[in-house]
Formats: C-alpha cells, structure tokens, sequence
C-alpha cells in the first residue's frame, strides 16, 4: 500500500468509546485524541456502526472542539453492514450498490466533520457483491477527493483479487492473534505482501485475558519465562508477537484506557528473539511446530 508509513504502528479502535463501551462524554475523547496524539498513535479506527451509528459523530463533535489539525491525524472508517435494529431495517445485511457506499461515505463526512477520509474500508464482505456497482462508488469518492484510499476489512485474498483487478485494494483488516493466527496460513498476509496492502490486525489480544482454556495456560507458561527478559507485560508481549511479521501488521488497540493505550505503544519497541516467537506460536498451536 502506498504511503503506509503514515499510519501509526498501533492503530486505536473506537469501537468502545461511545456506546457499546465507555460511553465516553466529548471532553473525555477530546483527551484521548489528544493523550493518543502525545504518545504516538495518530490513526484512529472507526466504523459507521459502532455506536449502533453514534460514535462517529461523538468522535467528530471532539475531534472538532479539540482543535487539533486535521493533517496531524488520519481517520480510517467502514462501511456496508447494515443492522437489523437501526435506520428501520426489518433484517441485518449488507450492501454495497454504487449509490450507498457513496451515501455511507458522505455520512461518515458530516458525522467526523471533516472533508475527508484516509482509508475507507468495505466492512465484511457480502455474497452479493457486485465489483463493478463497488468500483464504481469507490472510485467516485477517489476522484472527488472524499477517501483518499480504498481497503477491505475481513476478505479473503479471492474476494479482493475480484476488486482489484480494476481498483487498487489498498488494505486488509482481519482478525489476527497469537491465539487467532488464521491469516498467517490462509494467504492473507501472503496477499498483503505480495500486492503492497496495509495489513491490520482487530482484536489483537485474541482471546488471552478472556478465556480460561489449555491453549491460555500454555501461552501464560512461555509469558511468565518472557515477560522479565523483556521487561514487558503480557499484552506487550502479545502485541510483540504480531509485530514481528513481515507483513508489517498494524494492530488495532479497541481500548479507552490512557494506561494500556500508553502500554500498547510502547510494545513497538520490543523485539521478540526468533526463537522466543517460535516459542509462544508453539504453546497457541499445543504441539511442536512441523
């Protein structure tokens, strides 16, 4: 992807910051906009849905009392799912005709308040996808300046090559983990690589702090054997393990906690050993790798 260099290495997600979390006040997401631009992370993930379609607008209404410049930060936001309890749809779907996607744009315009948008993505692919009703509303936006790059969130590499035949896809945003590591071995990342697309990582913590299971304990046993060599904490370490692959994978923090999003930084700056990432893929995997 081109001009990759200008997102932050760790991306922060808002999905919990308005109210399907936090429910955070506008003074209090104008702080994290600006403690998220102190420390270093200056890209912040939205999708027109978080919020049940609220936290774009509570984000704009902060993002525009803060002050801060626009060209200080970049906003990356989604679009396509439609949900079964909002604007009046009598069941959850998708779309992704031409003269949507232009209209979710615009709306994700007016509700961050800005002019435009770093990175659009098509949230989650659709069964009824149309490439050329999609090029068609994509490159619209492209042209008149509203996105200025164009990515995918949740494809596989077969339903981006449809796209890209004609439109550059420019990223790929999946679920990615130490305990979720599916993409390292179904082309995903391989496709990233190859075709110069951003890859990001949503939920990159996996399941570690949520689930008690043998592949958790495992992965603790090899945690607590690394967390004093590197003088890191577990989520750094499991950060630190996603960072190190050569697709250079950009994760995506959903936290709106000041302390972890300062801990989520700083993990940029470990460097796991090989063998010590060898180490934890085999105590996820539970068995020696082949």
């Amino acid at each position: 992807m081109q001009n990759t260099q200008k997102y932050s290495k760790i991306i922060a997600g808002t999905m919990t910051w308005g109210s399907w979390g936090k429910k955070l006040p506008t003074n209090e997401i104008e702080g994290l906009i600006n403690y998220c631009l102190e420390t270093g992370i200056h890209t912040f993930d939205h999708a027109d849905i978080y919020g049940d379609y609220g936290t774009e607008a509570d984000f704009g209404k902060a993002l525009k009392q803060s002050g801060v410049k626009r060209i200080d930060l970049q906003i990356i936001t989604k679009c396509g799912i439609q949900m079964g309890h909002c604007r009046d749809n009598q069941v959850a779907h998708y779309q992704y005709d031409a003269d949507y996607i232009i209209w979710s744009a615009e709306q994700s315009l007016k509700n961050l308040q800005t002019d435009y948008i770093d990175l659009f993505l098509l949230h989650r692919p659709s069964p009824l996808m149309n490439p050329t009703e999609i090029i068609k509303g994509i490159q619209k936006l492209l042209d008149e300046g509203k996105i200025k790059q164009f990515g995918v969130s949740n494809f596989t590499p077969a339903q981006i090559q449809m796209l890209d035949t004609a439109i550059h896809v420019g990223a790929n945003q999946v679920e990615f983990s130490l305990t979720h590591d599916d993409p390292m071995y179904d082309g995903t990342f391989n496709d990233c690589m190859a075709k110069h697309r951003m890859a990001m990582s949503w939920s990159p913590l996996g399941n570690y702090f949520r689930e008690e299971n043998e592949q958790n304990s495992r992965i603790k046993g090899v945690m607590n054997e690394l967390k004093d060599k590197y003088n890191a904490d577990e989520s750094q370490l499991l950060l630190a393990f996603i960072l190190k692959h050569p697709s250079a994978v950009h994760p995506v923090v959903g936290t709106a906690t000041k302390e972890r999003l300062k801990s989520s930084i700083e993990a940029v700056n470990i460097n796991l050993e090989l063998k010590d990432w060898f180490k934890l893929l085999e105590a996820s995997k539970g068995e020696p790798i082949p």
